[in-house]
């Protein structure tokens, strides 16, 4: 090693020399050990390479690091490295070998290094069992700037369906993989976009050229949703695979390389609801309807029979959790009984197209002409950029039949208005005649209630042999039905079937006998039915889930609706 003097310790070696030799001796000493540590800082034991110094921000690079000491167990410390670089794979292997008679023993650990930023970066200095590598610097530059990046062999790119967007408006995301070489083990990272919802919508694989050259795509797409207005930022992607040919018999796959593939970050603006806009609901959507449907014919209303209206609202580009529900049926004369809406969501290469329908039993009380009022739904259209409405025309229809509370009036009613005969009856004969006839009536009743408990008892303990082979006949024609998975051949097989089971319901609709038998299997599998039929357009039928529905209503035992039947008492008109 050689000491470099400079002034000020020709001063000192001066200085001391004149007054002690010793003392210039010792400082020439103090001097030597100063300047040890820089000498040996990077140690002959612990080496560290790399294959490249300047790669891209979506390129990665291999760190080899040997020791070829004595001591061995432990690894190196890696938590410096990883403050600049994501660590992608980490190999170590043990090697001995003799060259030319010497024998050599070395560990080496093969690090596959990612960049985080761009920039000037430093692979540091490691240590290993008192041992420092040299740091390494890297030039990390952007996507595509290196000379060699046009014939990149795989890269990323994101597209943006829209330039700007309004709040809660749906926007797709198409994410590519190009590569021109062998990819596997494709590790995709998740979107996640602060201030808005993301879903995955649609999956695809194709082959595209590029510049003469052919490319296999992998291509995502994804519908976001901004839940605010201002600036929304897509942020870069990163996805990791493994490129080249994989050996089966090979331990580490050295023929291999593993990838680390970044894209770009996106922004786009997100503007406010517009100040012009006067819905009650904001549904910026690229097209939205209405639909209506009957459980039967809507031609055939008769008072006391009740009959099914279905509504369903469908938007392209909204999901059914941003649809808002339609309004309630208030008309004089109609009972109503909502059911539970159900909210379905459709994927395509079109993002996602929510449904919201929603079920009302309808029951007349009395006869007469009725009108539904028509339902209106204001909404933007992101197509033209302008307010919209949606409009379900009024619907007309008849009831025919006679109501329920005409055949018996209460005194003091209507009835009281008739003119009397001339040969009337003196009043005190009238309120005695009446008194009697409805004591008669009561006596009445109570006979028939207790006729009736005797002849459904023994009907239900003596089942007629007859009709145990008839349920067994309809039960295999329902389940030849739900094989042939025909909704309209399902219901009219699981209508006979039912009246065979249960002789009372005879006569009476699906739902009439849904609602007397309170079955849930059959109430479920009716809904399924006319969700079928009388949708527009049809909803498919689930065949597995009917086929459950229909296996445990053949399992039903007859005896357990019949109880419960016998609990309530008749009705007394």
């Amino acid at each position: 090693m050689v000491v470099t003097e400079g002034p000020m310790t020709r001063k000192l070696t001066s200085a001391f020399s004149s007054r002690n030799p010793y003392a210039a001796a010792l400082l020439l000493c103090l001097l030597f050990a100063l300047g040890l540590p820089t000498t040996v800082m990077a140690s002959d034991l612990l080496s560290a390479t790399v294959d490249r110094n300047e790669i891209g921000i979506d390129e990665t690079l291999n760190l080899r690091l040997r020791y070829s000491g004595t001591e061995s167990g432990g690894q190196p410390d890696f938590e410096l490295l990883e403050q600049d670089f994501d660590i992608l794979s980490r190999q170590q292997s043990n090697q001995y070998r003799v060259i030319n008679g010497r024998a050599e023993s070395f560990v080496e650990w093969m690090l596959v290094l990612a960049p985080k930023r761009e920039g000037k970066l430093f692979i540091p200095s490691l240590h290993y069992h008192g041992e420092v590598s040299d740091a390494i610097p890297i030039t990390i530059t952007e996507a595509g700037s290196r000379p060699d990046a046009v014939n990149r062999q795989a890269f990323l790119e994101v597209e943006l369906d829209k330039k700007e967007i309004f709040v809660q408006e749906q926007l797709l995301v198409k994410v590519r993989l190009y590569t021109t070489i062998g990819l596997h083990d494709i590790a995709t990272e998740a979107l996640q976009v602060p201030g808005a919802h993301v879903e995955k919508v649609d999956e695809q694989r194709y082959e595209r050229r590029i510049n003469g050259v052919g490319h296999a795509v992998y291509e995502l797409t994804y519908a976001i949703f901004p839940e605010s207005s201002g600036k929304l930022t897509i942020p870069a992607l990163n996805y990791v695979a493994v490129a080249g040919r994989r050996d089966p018999f090979s331990l580490f796959n050295r023929n291999t390389q593993r990838l680390r593939l970044r894209s770009e970050p996106q922004t786009i603006q997100v503007n406010p609801k517009p100040d012009t806009y006067t819905g009650t609901h904001w549904l910026p959507a690229a097209s939205l309807g209405i639909v209506q449907s009957w459980s039967q014919d809507p031609d055939t209303f008769t008072v006391g029979e009740p009959i099914t209206r279905i509504l369903t609202l469908r938007a392209e580009g909204l999901r059914a959790a941003q649809l808002p529900p339609l309004p309630q049926l208030n008309v004089d004369g109609l009972k109503t009984y909502p059911d539970q809406p159900q909210q379905d969501d459709q994927v395509s290469t079109n993002g996602i197209t929510g449904s919201r329908i929603e079920t009302t039993a309808i029951v007349a009380t009395k006869p007469g002409d009725y009108q539904l009022p028509p339902i209106t739904i204001t909404w933007w259209d992101t197509k033209t950029g302008r307010q919209r409405a949606t409009q379900l025309p009024a619907f007309r229809f008849k009831v025919i039949g006679s109501a329920a509370a005409t055949n018996t009036a209460p005194p003091g009613s209507a009835a009281d208005l008739v003119p009397q005969p001339r040969t009337a009856m003196p009043a005190d004969n009238f309120w005695r005649n009446l008194a009697l006839a409805a004591i008669a009536a009561h006596l009445l009743w109570v006979f028939y209630y207790f006729w009736l408990q005797k002849q459904q008892g023994s009907s239900l303990r003596k089942p007629h042999p007859t009709n145990a082979g008839d349920k067994g006949k309809k039960a295999k024609e329902l389940k030849r039905a739900c094989q042939g998975n025909e909704p309209k051949a399902i219901q009219a097989a699981l209508v006979r079937w039912v009246h065979a089971r249960w002789p009372h319901t005879a006569g009476r609709s699906l739902a009439e006998a849904s609602r007397l038998l309170q079955l849930p299997e059959l109430t479920r599998l009716q809904s399924a039915l006319d969700s079928a039929i009388y949708s527009s357009p049809a909803r498919p039928l689930n065949q597995k889930e009917a086929q459950m529905l229909v296996d445990r209503l053949l399992r039903s035992p007859t005896e357990q609706v019949g109880s419960q039947q016998r609990k309530a008492l008749p009705e007394l008109f």
